[in-house]
């Protein structure tokens, strides 16, 4: 059924949810947005299901938006523009709101949309070595549809660090940022998402969806208003001079016009 995405269940009841693109860095293309939510939806309304674990295979967790996907929103109008928007947007609401505990294993590069799926995650660890980055502002664009995730996450304070900056930045930073809850050696990776998996294990699964779903109550807000106030700003940075001026030096593999030596 699904084509980039894979899903697995053990005989407890952990389900892992894998984003399969690895010949792409596990770039999000319009396909994996949309099998994404459909898996979303099945997990969630499985009762076996107790754990989702998020992954990758191969060397990224998700190096951002697939580029035939940005080629395509490039040449597309506002319409259509807002519509993909949507898609990516209920996807990430869709995990986030996920009944139940969502744990991101991370490795390689996490950029741009990659950041979002973290953002998402109850909780995240990575291996050492993994990048980050919420590039967006290299092309012209910004992080809009992820932005209320990535707030969520790490609150205004820790985001105005690397919200529109788009550096590079390390799994430490990441771990003092608040996206991360762990770093650990990349031979160790399994074994932390395991022993963040096992408590879960003996809690009572309606008891953890519920406390889950409060605490987003507890939370800023993420409803319909906010997101579509997200796809709006993303649309009218599409149609603006940079992010068409910067999109096309990405794709001619040349600095923007406003891009200045170190």
């Amino acid at each position: 059924m699904f084509e980039t995405i894979g899903i697995g269940m053990d005989a407890r009841g952990v389900a892992r949810l894998t984003l399969n693109r690895a010949e792409k860095h596990n770039a999000m293309s319009a396909r994996m947005i949309e099998e994404l939510r459909a898996a979303a939806a099945r997990l969630g309304a499985d009762p076996a299901v107790r754990v989702v674990v998020l992954a990758a295979e191969g060397e990224s967790f998700c190096a951002g938006g697939d580029l035939g996907w940005m080629r395509e929103q490039m040449a597309a109008d506002g319409a259509t523009r807002a519509r993909e928007a949507r898609k990516l947007a209920h996807m990430l609401r869709a995990l986030n709101e996920l009944p139940k505990p969502l744990i991101g294993r991370v490795q390689g590069q996490a950029f741009g949309g990659g950041m979002g799926l973290i953002s998402v995650c109850d909780t995240a660890i990575a291996a050492a070595g993994a990048r980050f980055g919420l590039t967006e502002t290299r092309l012209g664009l910004i992080p809009a549809t992820i932005g209320p995730y990535v707030a969520a996450r790490v609150g205004e304070a820790m985001a105005r660090r690397v919200f529109f900056s788009a550096r590079l930045f390390g799994a430490a930073e990441a771990l003092r940022l608040g996206f991360l809850a762990e770093v650990v050696a990349p031979e160790d990776l399994d074994a932390a998402v395991e022993a963040e998996v096992a408590p879960y294990l003996a809690c009572a699964p309606g008891a953890v969806a519920e406390a889950k779903a409060l605490l987003r109550r507890f939370g800023p807000a993420i409803d319909d208003g906010v997101i579509e106030a997200s796809i709006a700003a993303l649309v009218r940075r599409w149609e603006s001079e940079e992010a068409r001026a910067g999109v096309e030096a990405f794709f001619a593999r040349r600095p923007a016009a406003w891009a200045r030596p170190d």
